[in-house]
């Protein structure tokens, strides 16, 4: 036990009885385990920067772990200060005791000749302990005098600090050099003093001790995994050993963090690395929206939603994949960026092995989905719609828009609502960024005929199938059943996943928009049905809208190859996220 007298103890097994009616001292309770040997051992470790840690058991049963006692607004001002210097978990608060009930931590049987607690019945408090003066300012010059007595091993942690709170980005390598002293000035600033670029010894205590406590918060420990020829810092403060199911050694979460892991390591090239890139975006841990980079050798992909955000990183290399992923909880930017950055720093393949395929039991579609345990990311609704444009904007159906909270196309793309004219059933999205379509369409502005033959790309099947399906009919009116303007009669096929999909003529330029049947209406109509928005209305609706479409009054038909890889490639799949 490190600089805790016995009066802590008596201060606290006193309080216990009088703490509702004398509300003068208050703790900072910094956290809480729910196994009473856990908080023993994080305690410990709180001890080894803080000289004023205390334990007690909490009325729920769990162990919390708290700093004080204090007067209120000296544990405010701890409170905050701690925190700003992030030395203390963000989520610390200041306790006034009412659910503390008797002590844990330090053990007073441990500790020799340690007098019996008094009664919860006591209720005198003893004084606060007087804190001593601080020591005379230390000058510059004697602050480079202890920087130079410093050992290799002090100066490299000093560096390794200032990587951790994000000032300093060069080797580790105990060189107080240029670098180094730039570092130390930013986060001097950061603290408020004075930028010297020389660490005085308060200052240096306050950085190491402040990292020391962070790592020993988050329990990042290099961990080598010799059946995935991995070696890799892991916080296994957050997360815990789960299982093998290749090519994933799986880390859950450690208690209620919400952080997991996945090492992801198989044999395999470059065909494998673009289908592992695929596959991974398919999962509920990958959230969509987040940049993406894929070179051939490598891939990264970042993805963020309301619930969570992950970041993968993976790299081909000798007939090997190796790799991982990090999962946590939005709001701990600051927290898992350290994490993220350590993870990154220390991954190394080892040896020339990667998971055995065979270490775990997997059935034949486990293992042609490489998707054990792990929760495929599915969207709640799909239809079809098509590229207007060389940008990327994209019209499709109001089908898809059913209390949406992301749109996307193609699965992964996030795309916005620009319009939604629920007369027609027109919907107008628009990328996050530009797009580059393989094509886009072009409107027949000719007058369509009645018996015209034209066909629809879409993906019937929702995104059941990577690519659309054309389906062939022809147009049987140019109105509706009661006489309607504004809609064309077609027979034609259709099933809820072509909803929103081009209907193109034979020159392949796009005569109308097909439209959902309605599964809620009275009289349902046979099959063979089907309604389409003309291009007519199209062009009049989105131009009041400032959204323009490209005309063309082709005449020459196309091959049938030719009219197919053109509607395919205006075609994508519109997805509604919940």
């Amino acid at each position: 036990m490190r600089n805790v007298g016995l009066w802590v103890i008596a201060a606290v097994v006193s309080m216990l009885g009088t703490v509702a009616a004398a509300q003068d001292r208050v703790w900072v309770q910094i956290e809480a385990r729910q196994n009473r040997d856990d908080a023993a051992e994080r305690a410990q470790a709180y001890a080894e920067v803080f000289p004023d840690v205390t334990g007690f058991r909490l009325q729920s049963g769990w162990f919390a772990i708290a700093l004080g006692p204090y007067a209120p607004d000296t544990a405010r001002a701890r409170l905050r200060a701690l925190r700003d210097e992030r030395m203390i978990p963000a989520d610390s608060f200041v306790a006034e005791g009412a659910s503390f009930r008797e002590p844990f931590w330090p053990d007073p049987q441990a500790t020799p000749g340690a007098a019996p607690a008094p009664p919860p019945a006591v209720a005198a408090v003893p004084a606060e302990p007087a804190i001593p003066a601080p020591p005379a300012a230390e000058t510059l010059e004697q602050a480079q005098a202890a920087e130079d007595a410093l050992s290799q091993a002090d100066r490299e942690e000093i560096q390794t600090a200032l990587a951790w709170f994000g000032h300093y980005s060069a080797a580790i390598d105990g060189r107080i050099g240029s670098g180094s002293r730039a570092a130390i000035s930013a986060w001097q600033t950061a603290q408020g003093a004075d930028p010297t670029g020389v660490l005085t010894a308060a200052q240096r205590n306050m950085l190491v001790g402040s990292h020391r406590a962070a790592v020993t918060e988050l329990g990042l420990t290099r961990v080598t995994e010799p059946e995935a020829g991995i070696t890799i810092d892991l916080p296994l403060g957050l997360v815990e050993f789960d299982r093998y199911e290749p090519p994933f050694v799986r880390y859950r979460a450690r208690g209620d963090s919400g952080v997991q892991v996945l090492l992801i390591s198989e044999p395999g090239d470059q065909d494998t690395l673009f289908g592992l890139y695929d596959m991974l975006q398919s999962l509920d841990i990958v959230p969509p929206v987040g940049p993406r980079e894929r070179s051939d050798r490598s891939f990264a992909i970042t993805g963020r939603n309301a619930q969570i955000e992950s970041h993968s990183s993976v790299g081909l290399s000798g007939g090997l994949i190796k790799g991982f992923t990090l999962v946590w909880p939005t709001g701990q930017d600051d927290r898992m960026a350290r994490v993220l950055a350590a993870m990154q720093s220390s991954f190394a393949p080892v040896g020339d092995r990667a998971l055995d395929p065979g270490l775990a039991p997997l059935s034949d579609d486990q293992r042609q989905g490489l998707l054990t345990g792990l929760e495929l990311r599915r969207p709640a609704l799909s239809r079809s719609g098509f590229f207007i444009d060389a940008q990327g904007t994209v019209l499709t159906t109001t089908d898809v828009l059913r209390n949406c909270t992301e749109l996307t196309i193609e699965g992964d793309q996030p795309m916005d609502l620009a319009l939604s004219d629920t007369a027609t059933g027109l919907a107008v999205l628009t990328p996050h960024r530009a797009l580059a379509p393989a094509a886009h369409a072009t409107f027949q502005h000719l007058a369509e005929r009645v018996g015209s033959e034209v066909a629809v790309a879409g993906y019937s099947f929702e995104d059941a199938l990577p690519a659309p399906a054309m389906t062939f009919g022809r147009i049987d009116a140019l109105e509706g059943l009661s006489g309607e303007a504004g809609l064309n009669r077609l027979d034609l096929a259709a099933l809820p996943g072509d909803a929103g999909g081009p209907v193109v003529d034979g020159t392949g330029n796009v005569v109308g928009l097909l439209l959902p049947r309605d599964a809620g209406a009275l009289r349902q109509l046979p099959e063979g049905v089907a309604f389409t928005v003309p291009a007519a209305t199209i062009a009049a609706v989105l131009a009041a809208k400032g959204f323009g479409i490209t005309a063309s009054e082709a005449r020459g038909a196309l091959p049938p190859e030719d009219l197919t890889r053109r509607a395919r490639d205006m075609t994508v799949l519109v997805s509604c996220w919940k």
